[in-house]
């Protein structure tokens, strides 16, 4: 009998027909009020499940005796309650380094965008508004030989550091748990503290992942040590930011712009402040929204489900100390 899975999200054809190939799938292009009750009836059969942002806590979990696996379709994987899944000897895996490169894209992106107002440029040309040659009021800053901090250095920092360094020539400055020396090798980056990162960057992109030790990382007096002629760049998680502190910055000059592409609350509040700010560049998450990115995204999700419930142990596994059975 094939092991039964559950994907809970939109997935390509082709990763539908791979996973169906060795497993029995119940398949919900996306959960909602009207179908998660079939969603929980269904998981306590399920041996897998495979999607990305669905709280897997012990509650969850009670309701799934049979289940193996958890694949987020994601490299984060602040939605699963690792720990609880640890408890119950559950593998948990999610989708790294195959983004890498579609996000520092974005990153760089963001920083370019802020930096030379390109979204406030954009709407007064299709409003009209541009009636004769632009003046000081409307011009940025380069980006070009100024010194980049990226918090947290790991496969997109390094990503976006080699964009940075040979594209920009910008000197790179990096704060981690520990040292990248692969980074400092081949781009120059250099180490030093979260501190010194703040006070020297012209540009201050945060890549840390959501844990508890690095929520609200950024704030008041974070802020306060950064260049008034900074601009933020927060590609992580918006949790990582105390939003409020974030705001109060840019609306006193504290700090020159941002570029967000989380934030606190998804999809964003509509009276966010942040949405009514003119030095602040907004995307909806979509770090790594390509049709080819995602395509790989799933694929390994799918190849982590597959290779669970059959007894190996996946390509993309968390380290939870659980022993593939």
């Amino acid at each position: 009998m094939k092991p039964r899975v559950i994907i809970y999200k939109k997935v390509d054809q082709q990763v539908l027909d791979y996973i169906q190939n060795t497993c029995e799938v119940v398949y919900f292009e996306n959960l909602d009020s009207q179908n998660y009750p079939e969603f929980l009836q269904e998981l306590k059969k399920a041996q897998g499940i495979l999607g990305s942002g669905l709280k897997v806590d012990k509650h969850l979990l009670d309701q799934s005796p049979e289940l193996k696996i958890v694949c987020n379709s994601s490299v984060g994987y602040d939605n699963l309650d690792v720990t609880e899944l640890s408890k119950r000897g559950i593998m948990a895996t999610n989708t790294p380094e195959v983004l890498n490169e579609t996000v520092a894209d974005t990153i760089i992106g963001l920083m370019l965008s802020a930096a030379r107002r390109m979204p406030e440029l954009d709407l007064l040309v299709k409003s009209g508004q541009w009636t004769s040659s632009m003046g000081e009021t409307w011009f940025g800053v380069d980006v070009h030989h100024k010194v980049l901090g990226i918090i947290g250095m790991g496969g997109i920092g390094s990503a976006v550091t080699k964009r940075a360094r040979f594209g920009f020539d910008m000197d790179i400055l990096y704060h981690n748990r520990s040292r990248n020396e692969e980074a400092e090798q081949k781009f120059g980056a250099t180490y030093c503290t979260m501190e010194e990162l703040l006070r020297e960057s012209d540009f201050v992109c945060l890549m840390t992942p959501l844990t508890p030790q690095t929520e609200k990382l950024m704030g008041e007096q974070e802020f306060k040590l950064m260049k008034k002629s900074a601009i933020f760049i927060n590609c992580s998680r918006g949790k990582t930011v105390d939003e409020d502190a974030l705001v109060t910055a840019l609306k006193t000059g504290v700090i020159r712009a941002a570029g967000l592409d989380v934030f606190v609350q998804e999809p964003v509040q509509e009276d966010n402040p942040l949405l009514s700010m003119k030095n602040v560049v907004t995307l909806p998450h979509i770090g790594s929204a390509t049709s080819e990115t995602r395509l790989k995204m799933a694929m390994l999700a799918a190849t982590n489900l597959v290779s669970g419930v059959s007894g190996k142990i996946p390509p993309s596994l968390i380290k939870t100390g659980v022993q593939v059975k």
